[in-house]
């Protein structure tokens, strides 16, 4: 059985089936108090872990930090102790009029346009989403009454060059690149959902990534304040709902 994880610093039996994967640290105690009795498992570097009840089953909350690296490493040390269904909830930049801040983004499948797979798989091996995730958090979105968008986003490594493209040295190409994305209907952009689908996939586990739009096209930066005021709670309860419409993953 697997030891006690090094980053992590969960052991087996730690973590539910199901984690939801919060980039920061700071929104997981406001997850967990969604949970019924809601317990405090570690605190290490970018990783703090709870976990609680949800009509009885076990479920936990995993903060990832920023980008694919640290998510990987979050992904590899919880699937190692148990865990087989992974939720990102996160803030997403859209690249898509449509697509307006305090949308809901359900993730199908990402670019991988990040640094960290391709130590995996060639850059060929698709990153999708698991099916029934999707599904059970449209649905349950939809029964919440939330505007949600289903598609493809594009996992990155830097998200400055995106904000401020037209500072950069290599502006014409990274302002090209962004264009290219737009025009092929890519709905927004992430740094963490690519791992999580990728791993999970060759792991025989389930990803998922439900967004939070928190900044729009032409937009050069995000506004802190306005962000701060933004409710993320319906993301996170859109997440729950998923999980209890799903069945337990068969071995």
């Amino acid at each position: 059985m697997a030891a006690l994880q090094y980053h992590i610093r969960c052991k087996p039996g730690d973590v539910g089936d199901v984690v939801l994967l919060p980039g920061d640290p700071g929104r997981v105690e406001s997850i967990a108090k969604l949970l019924d009795a809601p317990r405090l498992i570690a605190r290490n570097r970018e990783y703090t872990t709870y976990t609680g009840q949800l009509d009885g089953q076990a479920v936990s909350v995993c903060s990832t930090g920023i980008g694919s690296p640290s998510t990987a490493i979050a992904v590899e040390e919880l699937a190692a102790i148990g865990a087989t269904t992974f939720i990102r909830v996160g803030t997403t930049g859209s690249i898509q009029k449509g697509v307006g801040f305090g949308d809901l983004v359900i993730a199908t499948a990402a670019v991988r346009d990040e640094g960290t797979t391709p130590g995996y798989v060639p850059l060929g091996y698709p990153a999708v989403a698991d099916f029934e995730l999707v599904a059970a958090m449209l649905a349950a979105a939809k029964a919440a009454g939330q505007r949600a968008h289903a598609g493809i986003v594009r996992s990155h490594d830097s998200l400055y060059t995106d904000l401020h493209a037209t500072r950069m040295p290599r502006r014409e190409e990274l302002e090209q690149a962004l264009q290219v994305w737009q025009r092929a209907r890519v709905l927004c952009n992430d740094m963490e959902t690519s791992a999580i689908f990728v791993i999970a996939a060759l792991r025989k586990l389930r990803g998922g990534s439900v967004l939070t739009v928190v900044n729009e096209p032409g937009e050069e930066g995000i506004d802190p304040a306005r962000v701060a005021a933004l409710d993320l709670t319906p993301m996170f309860q859109v997440a729950l709902a998923a999980v209890r419409r799903l069945a337990p993953l068969e071995a």
